[in-house]
């Protein structure tokens, strides 16, 4: 009895983890994070963060996909959003259009979780989206799968955007209204020099860049039509919202009179971390995260 009581007082911890809910990670080192509003570059809670969002239609989280801090972050955010504005829809890059039904089962219980993981094709590190998909389902709110189908990505890269427009009118339901726009200017040159300046040959990479973007914002556009008066939280890679271009830029098209902010989440080891002056260029608030303080 007593090396049993001794064992349990040591796996305490790690029970008392397996329980604490992301936002609860977060809130128990909140030095591993720092939240920037870039228009009066002060340094502000989430608390504050939320509260800002009174007017805004949508929220769009730009993040870097290995943040371990930003999806603990995330988790946070759509729980106070949903505490604050119920019925807040989660909006989310990492699934395609065609799997909604998939998404819609999960999420009233109808298919298992591993029904769901393979059939809505989720990435490699769901683990890292669970907590959000799972915060969704416990208020009874939508998670929008945003994204273009991999199939109709593929087929961008090969033969470019206009390639759309062959698919038959059943699979264009899953694709945003034809044609796609293909941005110019600054996102361009901020495409081409994430390449590095080398070529990717006869690929159609900026167009399937271009159909990404269009796909979240048609489908966020959508689902605001549908549900005036909802908040929707955004969740994309964030070069494709920073600077307010991509699929922000292709929002304002779709969506007008949509009232949209932006964040940019980063690691204090990234280089933008450290050009300070170009915080308020980049998002209307800009986290900085220190993904070495959780694992």
């Amino acid at each position: 009895m007593k090396k049993l009581l001794q064992f349990a007082v040591l796996m305490l911890p790690v029970l008392l983890s397996y329980f604490t809910s992301p936002a609860q990670q977060v809130n128990q080192d909140s030095s591993s994070y720092q939240i920037m509003e870039t228009k009066s570059g002060r340094t502000i809670s989430t608390e504050e963060l939320l509260g800002n969002l009174k007017k805004v239609d949508v929220l769009v989280f730009g993040e870097e996909h290995n943040d371990s801090i930003g999806h603990l972050l995330e988790a946070k955010i759509l729980e106070g959003m949903i505490r604050m504005y119920p019925r807040t829809a989660l909006s989310m890059e990492m699934f395609g259009t065609d799997v909604q039904p998939v998404i819609n089962e999960y999420l009233l219980s109808l298919i298992s979780e591993k029904n769901f993981i393979k059939e809505a094709k989720a990435w490699n590190n769901y683990k890292d989206y669970k907590p959000l998909v799972e915060i969704a389902k416990a208020a009874h709110t939508d998670v929008i799968a945003a994204n273009a189908a991999t199939r109709y990505s593929n087929a961008v890269t090969i033969a470019g955007l206009a390639q759309l427009k062959e698919f038959p009118e059943a699979s264009r339901a899953f694709l945003p209204p034809l044609p796609v726009d293909t941005a110019t200017g600054r996102y361009h040159e901020k495409f081409m020099e994430t390449l590095g300046g080398h070529s990717m040959g006869a690929m159609k990479i900026y167009q399937t860049q271009n159909l990404w973007d269009a796909a979240m914002a048609w489908s966020v556009a959508k689902y605001a039509k549908a549900n005036p008066g909802r908040k929707i939280l955004q969740m994309n890679g964030r070069f494709h919202s920073d600077e307010k271009l991509g699929l922000v830029a292709q929002l304002k098209k779709y969506a007008p009179r949509l009232s949209v902010v932006n964040i940019s989440c980063f690691s204090a080891g990234s280089a933008d971390a450290k050009d300070t002056a170009k915080y308020a260029a980049i998002a209307d608030y800009v986290i900085i995260t220190d993904s070495g303080k959780v694992n």
